[in-house]
Order: structure tokens, then C-alpha cells, then sequence
């Protein structure tokens, strides 16, 4: 495929991405490789037009090329264009490194018809699945047109049936994977959903919907080890970080959240489910206006646990429940009645946690009757009311370790 002036001038944009990858070649190298062997894949030479006609099949199309490469391939979305895709899937393995720049602007079909009848319907709108050293970068932005899916939710209006929508962005089983530089607005429900990957890395993101937008988490994470989300900005009508079941070695750090629900470890259990989530860090975040701060939440019946996490230098502002872990989860229109058995709680570490709450209760800690939280420690934890006020906690069976320096005083 003949590369067009256009895209050589963008070459030396995206191959920063790979001289990350492959420092040991020098840039003037990477871009004679990518001269030579003609790796850039502009959706525009397979037929998008970026007029807000779907271009699915134009973006399936330069996909193939690019993921059967055999040399590190650019996957190109063009500046100054906005591009309308129905529900689509990109699958690997792939022969090489993909780079995909979205540098316009991708949207998604506001028909609901288009949605009807397409095997990702209610699950996917963009999905990458089974890919090895994906990068996703260039400065676009991903728009979900979740208004058609939120009005019908029946967190929205109770008297409709619930229903999953789709999630923007979703990454299954991918290795080695970076997202970077992207703008992600209005998903369906979640934006980006990180599933059965290793080796995950996402940063300078910035999110954003409605704060009455219902399930629209910013990043969601399930049965992932060794990630990395840091320096994002995010404002949801939902959890703005959820780490679910099968996380391990999870470090979030440098994060903006509000409005939204907080930073949750969870829910886990639901169903009576086996749930684990170990060894998480959560580091120099700041909370402005959510219901939540940092949240565990796990349901009753459920097995398993949520051990060895870390949350630390954290600002609150104007936080409804600033600490909370709440084993007692119940997010149904029918109550939840007490079960036997729960999610252990336990080695959980709250450091240097600072800022306003927006209720009397800044710590709330209410763990299961069969299974109390372990090991919760404290320390160095100021949480007052607005203009100074006094705060308090409450804890119903829970097993603390260490505290010092901790506001309002931990009850016992």
C-alpha cells in the first residue's frame, strides 16, 4: 500500500511510541523500516470517510492489514475527522507490535437499531481481545452517545427491566498492553474495561459523563495481575476506579476523581461467588464531591477475600463517605437478606488521608458478623466536616491493628 505525504509527515509523532519499545534503533532507523515496509495503515485508504457514516468495515479492514504485519505497524484515525462505528471487534494474535493512533475522533451510533441484532450488542462497543504489545495513543477522543442507553436504565427509571449496556473500550486478554493520551466521554455504561490481561499500563486519560450517568465507571479492572493506571483525570456517575475480582498487583497513583462514586475495591461476592483481590496500592489521589472516597465493598454470601491494600496520600474534598468499607453490599431493587458466609477483609492500610467530609460519619466501617475485617491500621488521618466541624466513625466487627494520629477518633 502506497503511504500517502500525509501520513509521512505524521511518522515522526507516532514513531516516539516505538522508539519506547525498541530503543536500542534510532529513530531515522525506525522511520526508513517504516518507509520500506509500508506500516502505517490510514483507515481513510480502506474506505472510512469520518462524514458520520459507520466506517466498521473500513477500521476491520485496515485492522487485518495491520495486525498481520510483520514489522511494528500504525494503526491510523486521522485528525480533524469524526469517524461513526457501530459495534466492533479487533482480534489478535498479531504478528508484530500495533500502535493504534487515534488522533480524531471515534464515535459511536446513536441508532439504537444499530444495536439490535450484533453478537457484541449489550456487552461491546470498541473491543480488543487477545492482542500481545497493543498500544493505543494519539490525543483523540472516543464519544459513546450514552444518552440513548442511560434513559432507559432502570437506575434512571425503576419501573423498566434492568439491562446491560455496552462498555466503550474493553481489553480482554491482552498482554502488554498501553493506553496513553486518549479522551473517553459518555460511554454506554463503562468506559474502559481492562479483562484477563497481564502487563497493563494506562495513563494521561482523560474521562468524563454526566454525574447522574448511570454505571459509567471510569476504568474497570477483573482477573488482571501487574497494572498500572496513573495520571488520569476522571468524572463519572459511577465508581471513577473499580478493581474487581481475580486483581492482583494493582498500583493506581496520581488520579483525579469527582464526581463519581471514589476508588472501590469491588463489589465482590455477588451471587455467592469466589472473589479475590490482593496486593493494591492506591497512591496521591485526589477526591473532589464524590459519594464515596475509598470504598471496599463486597456482598454477603460470597467467599474469598480482599487482602494486603494500600490507600495513601489522599485528599478529600467534600467527600459523602470519605472511608468506607461496607461488607454488607446490597446495589438491588430487592433487599438483601443475612447469609452466613462473606469476602474476608483483611491487612488494609489507610495512610496519610486528609481533607473534608461531607457527612458526620468520615469512617465507616462496617464488616461482616460471621467474618470481621482483620488487621485494618490507621495512620496519620484527618478528616473534619466543612468549616472545621467535627466528624466521627463507626465500626461494627472489626479487628483494627495499629492507629496513630488518626481523626475522628477510631471507635473500638
Amino acid at each position: 500500500m502506497q503511504i500517502s505525504s500525509g501520513d509521512l509527515l505524521l511518522l515522526s509523532l507516532l514513531l516516539s511510541s516505538l522508539h519506547a519499545i525498541s530503543p536500542s534503533r534510532t529513530i531515522d532507523d525506525q522511520l526508513l523500516i517504516s518507509q520500506n515496509h509500508q506500516n502505517v495503515y490510514n483507515v481513510d485508504d480502506f474506505g472510512a470517510k469520518g462524514d458520520r457514516t459507520d466506517d466498521r468495515e473500513a477500521f476491520m479492514k485496515a485492522w487485518k492489514e495491520a495486525c498481520y504485519s510483520h514489522f511494528p505497524a500504525f494503526f491510523l484515525v486521522p485528525e480533524k475527522k469524526t469517524y461513526l462505528l457501530k459495534p466492533v471487534s479487533f482480534y489478535g494474535p498479531c504478528n508484530s507490535i500495533v500502535t493504534v493512533m487515534i488522533m480524531g475522533t471515534v464515535e459511536a451510533s446513536s441508532n439504537e437499531s444499530d444495536w439490535d441484532n450484533d453478537d457484541n450488542s449489550g456487552i461491546h462497543w470498541i473491543l480488543f481481545s487477545n492482542i500481545t504489545d497493543l498500544n493505543i495513543q494519539g490525543g483523540g477522543t472516543i464519544i459513546g452517545n450514552g444518552e440513548i442507553w442511560w434513559k432507559d436504565s432502570c437506575k434512571v427509571n425503576t419501573n423498566l427491566p434492568c439491562r446491560v449496556a455496552p462498555t466503550a473500550l474493553t481489553f480482554f486478554a491482552c498482554n502488554k498492553l498501553r493506553v496513553e493520551n486518549l479522551n473517553i466521554k459518555n460511554s454506554q455504561q463503562i468506559h474502559i474495561s481492562v479483562e484477563e490481561c497481564i502487563d497493563v499500563s494506562i495513563s494521561n486519560v482523560m474521562i468524563a459523563a454526566p454525574e447522574k450517568s448511570p454505571n459509567t465507571d471510569g476504568i474497570h479492572v477483573s482477573n488482571t495481575n501487574n497494572m498500572v493506571i496513573k495520571d488520569c483525570v476522571i468524572k463519572t456517575g459511577d465508581d471513577c476506579i473499580s478493581i474487581a475480582t481475580g486483581s492482583q498487583n494493582v498500583r493506581v497513583m496520581n488520579i483525579v476523581c469527582g464526581p463519581g462514586h471514589g476508588i472501590s475495591i469491588g463489589s465482590l461476592g455477588a451471587n455467592n461467588s469466589v472473589a479475590s483481590v490482593s496486593e493494591v496500592i492506591v497512591d496521591n489521589v485526589t477526591l473532589s464531591g464524590t459519594t464515596n472516597g475509598v470504598r471496599i465493598k463486597t456482598w454477603q454470601g460470597g467467599q474469598g477475600h480482599a487482602r494486603n491494600i494500600t490507600f495513601q496520600n489522599i485528599i478529600m474534598q467534600n467527600v459523602y463517605n470519605p472511608i468506607i468499607i461496607d461488607q454488607n453490599y446490597c446495589d438491588s431493587l430487592n433487599p438483601c437478606h443475612e447469609q452466613n458466609s462473606a469476602v474476608s477483609i483483611s491487612h488494609v492500610i489507610y495512610k496519610n488521608i486528609k481533607g473534608t467530609s461531607a457527612s458526620k460519619v468520615a469512617v465507616n466501617l462496617s464488616c461482616s458478623k460471621t467474618l470481621p475485617c482483620q488487621e485494618i491500621e490507621m495512620e496519620d488521618i484527618k478528616l473534619v466536616g466543612e468549616g472545621g466541624k467535627s466528624t466521627e466513625s463507626l465500626c461494627s466487627h472489626v479487628v483494627l491493628a495499629e492507629s496513630e494520629m488518626v481523626f475522628p477518633p477510631l471507635c473500638v
